[in-house]
């Protein structure tokens, strides 16, 4: 499968930790959040994790989106480069699937630090 970028991409430190972030970091975080900010994207990921086996490839995903072929492919693509999904390929068709420690990290990324505190206590 594929690699799992967000493990190496992601920034160490939350931007509400309580001090400042590093700008790389940042940018880093940024770019993850922008490929998220896609209704298009969001919906894909959905359909992703609710498929039987947890995957589908672009086959599956064309129709109830309602877009072309090219343009889930892209999606895709970018959602992968951002190591949210992780891509396989097999014969002439990519199977996707979430990264579950991506997903995991950007939520803890954006939960304040007290917060996080008390969801892990209880």
């Amino acid at each position: 499968m594929g690699t799992a970028l967000a493990e190496m991409t992601m920034p160490q430190i939350s931007p509400l930790a309580g001090e400042p972030i590093e700008r790389a970091d940042a940018e880093r975080l940024a770019g993850v959040l922008k490929a998220l900010a896609d209704p298009a994207r969001l919906r894909l990921l959905s359909l992703i994790q609710s498929a039987p086996e947890g995957e589908a490839c672009v086959c599956d995903l064309t129709a109830p989106l309602g877009l072309s072929q090219p343009t889930v492919s892209h999606h895709l693509r970018i959602l992968t480069e951002a190591g949210l999904l992780e891509r396989e390929k097999r014969g002439v068709w990519a199977y996707y699937r979430l990264v579950p420690t991506a997903i995991a990290t950007i939520a803890d990324l954006l939960t304040p630090p007290r917060k996080r505190a008390t969801k892990k206590a209880r």
